[in-house]
């Protein structure tokens, strides 16, 4: 019997919450070229977009998390030096 392909790697049974940003968006890379090529069976590509789906709100999470993090520096009227909120534009 033949294995399955070594390009079509499996879909990793991984939590999602555990990766890093790096971690998920390698992985969801990974995911898209396997399904842009159109390798393994659909059961397969069903699994990896399911897959991929929660690897980018992994990564949507883990940016909106650093996003909170980062406070703009300017200087009050003052001229001392102040911090607020990161708004995005």
């Amino acid at each position: 019997m033949a294995d399955t392909p070594a390009t079509a790697a499996p879909v990793a049974k991984e939590d999602v919450t555990k990766l890093s940003f790096e971690e998920a968006l390698e992985e969801l890379k990974d995911i898209v070229k396997r399904l842009e090529s159109g390798e393994g069976r659909l059961d397969e590509a069903i699994e990896a977009y399911e897959r991929g789906a929660n690897l980018k709100q992994q990564c949507e999470k883990k940016l909106q998390e650093a996003q909170a993090k980062i406070e703009r520096i300017g200087l009050g009227s003052d001229g001392t030096p102040t911090t607020s909120p990161f708004e995005s534009q």
